[in-house]
């Protein structure tokens, strides 16, 4: 009877959080995946199955097509340019003194400013007639850009507004990191006079594999769920060059009450960061060095 017990304990101690899981995770999938193959306004008690049309209509739809292209551009450059200027970043910060740990508390504070004031602070940043940017691109005789307004430069500049508000917290993961490596590698190597940049690629990099492992995986997941700057910035525009997978997701479900079609843009949304998800833990995780 002991024995019993001890092997029930572990599962009953990780009960709780299972049923929460399952509860707040599983089931909305579940349910999620299961209105994709119905029609439903969302007000009606009724919904009428219909297969997989919801799917076929999604795929032949070239607005969705570009919703795909805008989230997988948007995702390569923000995951590019978050963890690509973090790096040599925290390399810089990575000194004790005064000057150095202020700035690490002043690129770190976007990062605990919610999404809708720092929205609403780069709209009025990127105002294409009273905005700031434009203001200091005057001066150095430079013309004014719309920003916002125009369809080649709107979707670059939300990921602007996402890798500013990402930069403090990659680099401070990437300072962590920094500072996990023993010291006397670093000695080491300079004691055989590496050259910095041999130093870098041949010790640094390797021992921040597992940081950069977790940031990528983090800011991908992010990207793909981007929503609150897109609603209040862009609205998906201007034609629809902003839109993405979460967005057309709430356009669909809570303004044209297409419950069902909504769905299925879900699914096909979690089979997409999943596969991402998968495929870069089965390339990379064989070169993520742990000690």
């Amino acid at each position: 009877m002991p024995s019993i017990l001890n092997r029930l304990r572990p599962y009953a101690m990780v009960a709780p959080a299972l049923v929460v899981f399952s509860l707040f995770y599983l089931y909305p999938i579940g349910y999620m995946i299961h209105l994709s193959f119905h029609e439903w306004n969302f007000i009606s008690p009724v919904k009428t199955y219909v297969g997989l049309n919801n799917y076929r209509e999604m795929l032949a739809d070239d607005t969705f097509l570009q919703v795909l292209r805008n989230s997988a551009l948007y995702t390569v450059m923000t995951v590019l340019l978050a963890t690509g200027t973090a790096l040599p970043l925290a390399i810089w910060l990575n000194r004790k003194s005064a000057f150095h740990a202020f700035v690490q508390g002043a690129i770190f504070s976007p990062h605990i400013i919610s999404l809708v004031s720092i929205s609403l602070l780069w709209s009025w940043l990127m105002d294409p007639e009273y905005g700031l940017l434009n203001g200091l691109l005057h001066l150095f005789g430079i013309s004014p850009l719309k920003w916002l307004n125009d369809p080649g430069t709107a979707l670059v500049s939300l990921v602007i507004v996402a890798v500013w508000k990402s930069l403090g917290y990659n680099t401070l993961v990437f300072i962590a990191g920094l500072q996990s490596i023993p010291p006397e590698l670093l000695e080491a190597a300079a004691l055989d006079r590496s050259k910095p940049w041999t130093t870098f690629r041949r010790l640094i990099l390797p021992m921040l594999s597992p940081t950069l492992f977790f940031l990528v995986i983090i800011n991908l997941i992010g990207s793909f769920q981007v929503f609150e700057t897109i609603a209040i910035m862009t609205q998906g525009g201007p034609i629809n060059s902003t839109n993405t997978l979460v967005y057309y997701i709430y356009e669909y479900g809570f303004r044209f009450f297409k419950i069902g079609y909504a769905s299925a843009a879900g699914v096909i949304l979690l089979i997409i960061v999943g596969t991402l998800t998968l495929i870069y833990f089965r390339l990379l995780s064989r070169r993520v060095h742990y000690r």
